[in-house]
């Protein structure tokens, strides 16, 4: 039983005279269950209008984490139960007014137009397409060439536990304080944690790498006990949290800010106040608290466009390493 459409109406871009817009979503199948083992409002379970609703209420936070960003969507066009879907070509029967950024892509030797957000109607238009989960760039259009966005992956390998990830992410806040440069955590929505920062849109994706390979390997000089940024997982000790900082090559995306996961609980990538890091449990994050706690703070990643830094310190950083023989740039994939 999937029941009839439903239509949602959400504001949509200033008029031409100023005045307010909207949009209206078409919803086909609202019933459609997700998440069957997630808290819903109504008992257990979350279905594709739950999801919708979600996106509505935390919609400032998800469009500016979106914004103007190519973005690969996750797809379940079955439910969770399904099979999913990595999309990065718009899916077909957009509406005009949904916006795309063309990326070229060699290996194809084309060009695909991949979803760029700039208005909520495109998130939830995604929904109607059975998206669950959605990955931007961390460039904008259109240069999409130069990132804004340093994005540091403290990724728990299997036997790590989330004591040792919270202790690396504030070594990591302690780094970044050093070099000047605010970060913003968040969860994965899975076990790990990340850290975003604004950067200046001055260089490549290889520089950018370069750079958080550079934080990477400084972080695990202060803390080698719990961090690594040993390329090959089979040699990686299991225990420890993996610095990934190949999350910042070109093509590679992390699920955004206020982005539901396909876990079973319907976990979110909550954005953290750093006085958070210490005791947030990520399952404590998902479809059915993040709109009371959005409502309450807010989006705490809002202050994040406030000021973009350099990656001067880190690109000497880089060379330095680079000139070391035990450290020949890993392959990018």
């Amino acid at each position: 039983m999937s029941g009839d459409a439903v239509e949602l109406v959400v504001p949509g871009p200033p008029g031409d005279d100023g005045t307010d817009t909207a949009r209206t979503i078409r919803l086909s199948s609202p019933d459609r269950l997700y998440f069957p083992d997630a808290p819903g409002p109504r008992g257990t379970g979350l279905t594709k209008l739950d999801l919708a609703e979600y996106y509505r209420a935390v919609g400032p936070g998800i469009t500016a984490a979106l914004d103007r960003r190519p973005t690969m969507l996750h797809r379940f066009p079955k439910g969770l139960a399904g099979p999913k879907v990595h999309q990065k070509k718009l899916p077909a029967g957009a509406p005009d007014w949904v916006e795309t950024v063309g990326i070229y892509f060699p290996r194809y030797e084309r060009i695909v137009d991949e979803l760029c957000v700039t208005e909520l109607g495109a998130v939830l238009w995604a929904v109607q397409m059975s998206t669950v989960e959605f990955h931007p760039w961390n460039s904008r259009r259109p240069e999409v060439e130069f990132p804004d966005e340093w994005r540091i992956d403290l990724d728990p390998m299997p036997h790590c536990d989330l004591a040792r990830t919270r202790r690396v992410a504030r070594a990591a806040q302690d780094l970044l304080a050093e070099l000047g440069i605010r970060g913003f955590p968040k969860t994965s929505g899975g076990h790990g944690l990340h850290i975003y920062v604004r950067i200046v849109p001055e260089w490549g994706f290889a520089d950018v790498r370069r750079a958080a390979r550079a934080f990477g390997r400084e972080l695990t000089r202060r803390v080698p006990a719990d961090a690594t940024v040993v390329w090959w997982r089979k040699d990686r000790d299991p225990s420890k949290v993996f610095v990934d900082f190949n999350q910042n090559a070109r093509d590679h995306t992390m699920a955004a800010a206020y982005s539901v996961r396909s876990t079973p609980r319907a976990t979110v990538s909550a954005p953290l106040d750093w006085s958070e890091v210490d005791d947030a449990e990520p399952d404590d994050f998902t479809v059915g608290t993040m709109p009371e706690r959005f409502a309450r703070l807010g989006d705490l990643f809002a202050p994040i466009e406030l000021v973009a830094h350099r990656l001067d310190t880190l690109l000497e950083w880089a060379a330095r390493d680079e000139a070391a023989d035990d450290v020949a740039d890993p392959p990018n994939s």
